[in-house]
C-alpha cells in the first residue's frame, strides 16, 4: 500500500514517530502493529478499499495464540503458517496430482507420506508431524467451516501409501468427508487427458478479502506462499481449467468407491 502510494518508509515512520528501520519489521510481520496505525497509514496512503483496511486491522488487533503455537520449536515455521493459513480461510480451493490434501488424510496415510522422505525422518519427528497433520483437520470440525473445494486426480487415487488396506481405508474416509456440506471433491480421470497445471499441487486459500488471498505449493524442501494479483489470477485460471475436466461431486464419490471396492 505504501509503495503503490510512492511513500517512503521516512514518510511512514513520521507519521507513526518511530524509527526508520521499524517500518519494514511491521510490514512484514515481523513486529507487531495495532490496529490504529494501521488505519493511521492507509489513510495517508489515500487507501479508500475499507474492507481491506479493516481486515489488516483486525489481523493487527488477534492477540491469541492459536492451536498451531505449540508446535513452534517442534515444526519448520512454515508448518505453522499453513495451520494459521487455513484457520483463517474463507474457502479452500485445492488441486492434487499425487498426494491427497493434508485436511483429508488418515493417520495411518499421513504416517506413510512422512515416513516416505529423503533423507529418512526420526520416529519422534515423524509422530510430531503426523500429530500436527491430524490437528490440522480440527478447522473442518468447527460449527462454520471454510468452504473445501478439492480437485484430485486419479494418480493419488491410486497411490497406495501404506499399502492396500490402508489405501483402502484413506478412500472410504475421503468419501465421508465428501459428503460433509462444506467439503466437495471432484476427480480428474485418467481418461480426461491433460490439463493445465497437471504436475503441479496448488491450494488457493481464499480470504476475508482478495487482497489478502494467498497460493500455497508444496514442493521438496517445503511450501512456497505467492500473493501477487498476477500470479493469483494464473492460479485462478488454472484451478477453472482443471474443475472444468473433473467429474462432478456424485460420478466422482461413485469414481472413488469403485476404486475402493477394487483394493
Amino acid at each position: 500500500m505504501r509503495m503503490a502510494a510512492g511513500m517512503t518508509t521516512e514518510y511512514a515512520a513520521g507519521l507513526l514517530g518511530v524509527p526508520r528501520t521499524n517500518v519494514p519489521n511491521m510490514e512484514s510481520g515481523r513486529s507487531g502493529i495495532s490496529p490504529e496505525r494501521v488505519r493511521t497509514l492507509a489513510s495517508n496512503y489515500g487507501c479508500v478499499d475499507q474492507a481491506l483496511v479493516e481486515a489488516l486491522a483486525a489481523m493487527a488487533a488477534e492477540r491469541d495464540k492459536g492451536w498451531w503455537e505449540s508446535y513452534r520449536g517442534q515444526l519448520p515455521v512454515s508448518f505453522l503458517d499453513i495451520s494459521e493459513m487455513e484457520w483463517h480461510a474463507r474457502r479452500l480451493w485445492i488441486a492434487v496430482s499425487v498426494h491427497l490434501p493434508g485436511l483429508l488424510q488418515t493417520e495411518d496415510h499421513a504416517r506413510a507420506v512422512f515416513e516416505a522422505v529423503i533423507p529418512p525422518l526420526p520416529a519422534a519427528d515423524v509422530d510430531v508431524r503426523v500429530a500436527h497433520r491430524m490437528d490440522r483437520q480440527q478447522v473442518l470440525d468447527r460449527p462454520e467451516p471454510p468452504g473445501l473445494d478439492v480437485i484430485v486426480h486419479e494418480a493419488a487415487l491410486r497411490m497406495e501409501f501404506g499399502g492396500s488396506e490402508v489405501a483402502r481405508r484413506q478412500l472410504e474416509h475421503l468419501l465421508r468427508m465428501s459428503e460433509r456440506e462444506a467439503v466437495t471433491v471432484r476427480v480428474i480421470p485418467f481418461k480426461a487427458g491433460g490439463f493445465p497445471g497437471a504436475g503441479q499441487s496448488v491450494v488457493y486459500v481464499e480470504a476475508v478479502v482478495p487482497q489478502l488471498d494467498t497460493v500455497e505449493l508444496d514442493s521438496t524442501h517445503g511450501p512456497e506462499f505467492i500473493d501477487s494479483e498476477m500470479q493469483l489470477r494464473k492460479y485462478r485460471a488454472q484451478l477453472d481449467a482443471a474443475q472444468s475436466v473433473a467429474l462432478a461431486a456424485e460420478p466422482s464419490r461413485d469414481f472413488i468407491r469403485t476404486l475402493a471396492d477394487d483394493l
